[in-house]
């Protein structure tokens, strides 16, 4: 598993910054005040000083607030949890991703692309505009799993958990236990109906390969490749680089790169990912990253080259990255596509002929990393007293033109949103979205289906997980382990 190690540069300067007085900036292995602990509540209050992207939106936690650690003791005992702290009392308003777990063992496992699942990758949506009844559909499942087992397919519709009808307030609840039945049905415009048909599913452990589909297609003697890609996870890049292999081998010239329900992940992965694509701009800069205020500066005098993500010829492992050298790539992307998949997206834009095609994006440009509490914030001597740690934001990402701050996400140059009635096969040259690409490849007239039926989205596998639409960076430059 990858340990996440940060430096505190702070220990290094002899105080460079001014967060606090002293006695506050020290880790404290417990902190008991009039008899209540506020150990993990002190960790909270020291990391997001330190590294929030947004602290200067926050009064509490500018470096001069609480002179004392008394003074910060009296507001820190205000809240009833760690929990109240944390989302309550110390995150910006226009803050979505910040996130706080009481477990970093399972964040960890999280990042490496080990969770706990029946193999469904699901959305949920409205019957209607108006309406509070809701049904899933099948966006994919995962090979080896309970749900492929059971004959559970992309497009399969269920309305029913358990026998009782999901609602856009209860399916969190109805899909949160480890087994659970489904009750399938038939989607006919806007009409449900129940097949009668239940399949009951169970949860289990299981490490997701995120390079779900990688294949050629021969398209009027045009070798196109298409990759189905569902999370940035760098566990799983040489087997990203691998398909890129295999692309290379085979003589590709043009690229699908299917991020529909790609929400995320490691800066490092998608920063590889755009040099498979291209190859021609390797030392250029992908991205810029710009911090709160204090580390802004400390970077921008002492490491400036610390703030910029560069095309690589390498993955973190050494091995040589498999470049295509591509001048044009066509992604595919849905609503839920979000933070690392629209940085591969913002990235290449200033080098080559971006070619989006499906929804616009989510719009989240910012990045985390891992922080725990210990006296440099890595995970080497973490507080042996709890097991909280946080992702905060600390930096947004900045393309090389200068691009960011796309909250309302990225358009388009094709708009087509799924049809759930006929989603088609991923990876089939018919398939709606990847017809679009296929069609301006060939210089076919494009073909987008009218009348398609829109439901609202009321949620989808996922997101009620730590990582759900996180980046983050494994590292922060000059990194030293202690």
């Amino acid at each position: 598993m990858k340990i996440y190690k940060l430096i505190l540069f702070t220990l290094l300067l002899g105080g460079f910054f001014t967060s606090c007085s002293n006695d506050a900036d020290d880790a404290i292995d417990k902190l008991i005040v009039d008899g209540r602990d506020l150990t993990v509540e002190n960790f909270i209050y020291r990391g997001l000083n330190e590294f929030y992207l947004y602290k200067a939106d926050v009064p509490e936690l500018a470096n001069d607030f609480y002179p004392t650690q008394t003074e910060r003791n009296d507001f820190l005992d205000n809240f009833a949890t760690p929990e109240d702290l944390f989302y309550d009392g110390l995150l910006a308003p226009q803050d979505k991703f910040s996130f706080l777990v009481d477990d970093y063992v399972f964040l960890e496992n999280l990042l490496s692309g080990i969770s706990t699942t029946n193999g469904i990758s699901y959305g949920i949506v409205r019957y209607c505009e108006s309406c509070t009844d809701a049904f899933g559909y099948v966006r994919y499942v995962l090979p080896g799993t309970p749900a492929e087992e059971q004959g559970i397919k992309r497009g399969d519709i269920f309305n029913k958990i358990d026998g009782q009808q999901l609602t856009d307030s209860n399916y969190s609840n109805l899909l949160a236990p480890e087994t659970y039945t489904i009750g399938l049905a038939t989607l006919n415009g806007s009409s449900i109906t129940p097949t009668g048909v239940s399949v009951t599913l169970s949860k289990q452990a299981y490490t997701t390969n995120p390079v779900l589909i990688s294949k050629t297609l021969d398209v009027d003697g045009k070798k196109v490749g298409y990759l189905f890609y569902t999370s940035f996870t760098a566990n799983f890049d040489p087997q990203l680089n691998a398909a890129f292999g295999e692309f290379k081998a085979a003589g590709v010239t043009d690229l699908v790169l299917d991020l529909r329900y790609n929400g995320g992940g490691s800066v490092r992965s998608a920063t590889d990912l755009a040099a498979m694509i291209t190859g021609q701009f390797a030392g250029q800069i992908f991205m810029k990253e710009e911090w709160n205020a204090d580390w802004q500066q400390y970077f921008e005098q002492n490491e400036p080259n610390g703030l910029i993500n560069k095309f690589n010829t390498t993955l973190q492992t050494r091995e040589l990255i498999n470049s295509l050298n591509l001048n044009r790539v066509f992604i595919l992307t849905t609503s839920r596509s979000a933070s690392a998949s629209e940085l591969v997206i913002n990235g290449l834009d200033p080098y080559i002929d971006v070619v989006q095609i499906g929804e616009t994006t989510t719009g989240k440009f910012q990045a985390s990393i891992p922080v725990y509490d210990s006296p440099n914030f890595g995970r080497l001597n973490a507080n042996p007293n709890h097991t909280y740690a946080m992702l905060p934001l600390v930096l947004k990402s900045v393309n090389s033109a200068g691009v960011s701050d796309y909250v309302d996400g990225l358009t388009p140059d094709f708009q087509i949103s799924e049809d759930f009635e006929n989603l088609g096969m991923l990876g089939e040259p018919n398939e709606p979205f990847l017809k679009v690409a296929i069609d301006v490849i060939l210089g076919n007239k494009i073909s987008i289906p009218a009348g398609v039926k829109i439901f609202k989205p009321v949620g989808e596998s996922g997101m009620d997980q730590i990582d759900y639409q996180k980046m983050y960076i494994d590292k922060i430059p000059a990194i030293i382990e202690k």
